[in-house]
């Protein structure tokens, strides 16, 4: 039986991604099931999230748009022929405050491929003082975009990174 390239084959590996900070569980929940504070740091750098709706309950909504608001990530997507902003829906499944949070999201943004679903874990293990927040992304359609969708959010990070440097 062919295989489907728009879904990750089976033996692909999730992509976990740890960082620990010095912040609270419920500072980095809030940083993902508030609409201020998604928009605060969601998206690599050289975009921004424009949130229209954040509904952080079971099968609630995430609805937000993409940008690229940087001169250097607006030149690039242009030159790649791609739209500089796009929208992105989701829902939320498990949520157990302060320690545990799933994001499904629909890609049905990809020119030529299929819309299916990635999904992100993420789990917020209180260290006093330090969490560590530690993520676990679906493979997507293709190596080269799972390398590419855990580059974007090594990227992002890095606004957290900052966020807490200072403490």
């Amino acid at each position: 039986m062919p295989t489907d390239p728009s879904r990750p084959p089976a033996a692909a590996s999730p992509i976990v991604i740890e960082r620990t900070w010095a912040a609270t569980p419920r500072e980095l929940w809030d940083l993902w099931t508030t609409k201020e504070g998604f928009a605060s740091w969601w998206g690599p750098q050289g975009f921004r999230a424009d949130v229209h709706t954040l509904d952080a309950v079971p099968g609630g909504l995430l609805h937000y748009d993409m940008v690229a608001d940087s001169p250097e990530m607006i030149s690039a997507m242009q030159a790649a022929g791609q739209p500089t902003s796009h929208p992105v829906f989701a829902r939320w499944g498990e949520l157990v405050p302060c320690t545990r949070l799933t994001l499904v999201n629909t890609i049905d943004f990809l020119p030529g491929v299929p819309s299916y679903e990635s999904v992100i874990q993420v789990e917020l293990v209180d260290h006093g003082g330090r969490t560590t927040m530690r993520v676990t992304l679906s493979p997507m359609h293709v190596p080269e975009m799972s390398r590419m969708q855990a580059e974007g959010f090594e990227s992002q990070l890095t606004k957290l990174e900052a966020r807490f440097a200072a403490r």
